[in-house]
């Protein structure tokens, strides 16, 4: 099968549009609608329904395009590899993480990875969704409980619990809780039980909604949940590792928390010598050392 041919449909049907597939290859319409006809009749099929709105894969054209997105993906990865055979690190390099972990631990820390590879370029994917590396749907994971997914070269980066927090503000005029049950008068701010979340998460919510909790507010993130414990709105359920960056956290009933989530940093095996991925890796981890440098510092 011609792969000229086979990229030129790729372009087409990523684009919806002949005219735009052109623009994206520097091709004129009726070039690239040449091509189209005869990769059609060469596989004595139709691959596209033409409408008046753009075109539409048939469902023969939809079998085709995923096998040119996984060859186009293939593709990317070994270019990946190429230009990390270069002494240099630079290039775009996806990272996917939770929501929570993303917009409150890794981004405020990602200046100090700029400044010291500046033409790096990071694109983060915060999603609660597994992404599927292995086809490289982003190049480098950190994810909340060991991944599953085979060739994957994976490192656990730390642990995590989930406790109660408060502002000081808000504990001066409300109190402090003594217990559980002592939450009658106070509003708890959490993820709701069923929403995407950690395990342990999730189980300690359901346990602290078993008793008299004067008023509720579910966020389906952990960013929410900090902004109303910060605006003096209640008690909020949020991860530990917030306490080093917020210290106008207060944590309340110490004795109530999760089960240790763990940490994981997972990549695909073919990137293995990418130095992309060597180099957020070791930041990642250097972070993570001085995190928990400046923890056993707050608590001595």
């Amino acid at each position: 099968m011609d792969w000229d041919k086979l990229r030129i449909f790729h372009a087409v049907a990523d684009a919806g549009s002949l005219t735009h597939a052109g623009d994206t290859l520097h091709l004129s319409q009726s070039a690239v609608s040449r091509q189209i006809r005869a990769l059609e009749e060469s596989l004595n099929t139709t691959l596209f329904h033409r409408h008046a709105r753009g075109l539409i894969l048939t469902e023969q054209g939809e079998l085709l395009f995923d096998a040119t997105r996984s060859m186009s993906k293939r593709l990317d990865a070994a270019a990946a590899r190429i230009r990390d055979s270069e002494e240099e690190v630079f290039g775009e390099l996806r990272v996917t993480t939770t929501v929570g972990f993303g917009t409150l631990w890794l981004a405020p820390r990602l200046p100090q990875l700029y400044n010291k590879y500046p033409d790096l370029k990071i694109d983060l994917i915060l999603e609660e969704r597994v992404i599927d590396l292995p086809m490289r749907e982003a190049d480098v994971a950190i994810r909340m409980k060991e991944p599953s997914q085979a060739d994957l070269i994976r490192k656990r980066l730390m642990s995590v619990r989930m406790q109660l927090y408060a502002s000081r503000q808000y504990l001066e005029v409300s109190g402090t809780p003594q217990s559980l049950e002592g939450l009658g008068t106070h509003r708890l701010i959490s993820q709701n039980a069923q929403s995407a979340q950690v395990s342990a998460g999730a189980l300690l919510v359901r346990e602290i909604m078993s008793h008299d909790v004067g008023s509720f507010l579910t966020v389906n993130n952990y960013f929410g949940v900090l902004q109303g414990v910060l605006h003096d709105l209640g008690i909020g359920l949020l991860p530990d590792y917030l306490a080093e960056d917020f210290p106008q956290l207060v944590r309340v009933l110490p004795e109530v928390e999760s089960n240790e989530v763990p940490v994981f940093l997972a990549y695909p095996e073919e990137l293995r010598h990418s130095k992309r991925i060597a180099a957020f890796r070791d930041f990642v981890t250097e972070e993570i050392f001085a995190h928990r440098r400046k923890r056993r510092e707050q608590s001595a």
